[in-house]
């Protein structure tokens, strides 16, 4: 029955083998008389399925960022970006189509900036490019050529949390999470935005313009309209810019009543 069934099955010699089916056998120590044992034992067919499955399978978790940031020879338009992210310098052949948010994600495996609308309406992908705020999904990667970028990944120094990330966790500005990596880039590039008194439509007496701009809740939340938050954490992601902003401790219970009057007086 054994012989009957060896002498069914294809002629599978050494010559045939594809140098990946040959490397798979050196790898499993099989040589000469035992390897000529074993092809003709298995199908063809049926070693070519193994062979494909396990060099598969190596190669996913032989991959890094090294080979993350080598170009895929599927790219069509390919173009070299050089930028800074992070403060680090990196070079990258990309797909000329290719957004900002998917160069930072997929080639550079900076997974903190989300995507979530893929249509510039939600926030998740904000980022900071040269300072300001910018919607990464909607930003093609090659614009950036010669920018510096900062993702949620590069706010903190070392292990010292950023002022405005401190804030967040303090007063509970997030639920879920998902959308706190772009508020949080948001609020960083919003304050420096005051500072150098960038107006809003919540900005009074536009004709005086002053530096920096003091922040109410309604301008802040005017300024951070942007970014949806689908748990509904704005409350307390106003309270966290607040705090940040004055540069002092705040108890939101405390604050509340003056400072809905002082809104209420200022729209009057």
């Amino acid at each position: 029955m054994t012989e009957e069934f060896e002498t069914d099955l294809p002629d599978t010699t050494e010559d045939q083998m594809r140098s990946d089916e040959e490397r798979l056998l050196d790898e499993l120590g099989i040589f000469g008389e035992s390897r000529r044992r074993f092809l003709g034992q298995a199908s063809g067919a049926a070693f070519s399925v193994l062979a494909c499955q396990i060099l598969a399978e190596q190669k996913a978790l032989a991959f890094s960022e090294t080979q993350a940031a080598q170009p895929d020879i599927s790219l069509q338009n390919t173009v070299k970006v050089a930028f800074k992210v992070n403060g680090a310098e990196k070079s990258l052949d990309v797909d000329s189509r290719m957004t900002l948010l998917d160069a930072l994600r997929e080639r550079l495996g900076l997974t903190g900036s989300k995507k979530g609308c893929d249509h510039g309406q939600c926030g998740a992908c904000t980022v900071i490019v040269n300072g300001r705020r910018v919607l990464s999904c909607l930003t093609l990667a090659a614009q950036c050529e010669g920018e510096n970028v900062t993702t949620i990944e590069g706010l903190a120094k070392g292990s010292d949390l950023h002022p405005m990330q401190t804030s967040f966790i303090k007063h509970d500005g997030f639920q879920c999470g998902y959308c706190t990596p772009g508020q949080i880039c948001s609020a960083v590039a919003l304050m420096d935005e005051v500072k150098n008194g960038e107006m809003s439509l919540m900005t009074m007496n536009l004709r005086q313009k002053t530096q920096p701009i003091q922040l109410s809740d309604a301008e802040i939340r005017e300024r951070m309209s942007g970014n949806l938050c689908r748990c509904g954490a704005y409350p307390n992601i106003v309270d966290a810019i607040r705090e940040v902003h004055t540069g002092k401790p705040t108890d939101p219970l405390a604050l509340g009543n003056s400072l809905r009057k002082e809104e209420i007086d200022a729209t009057v």
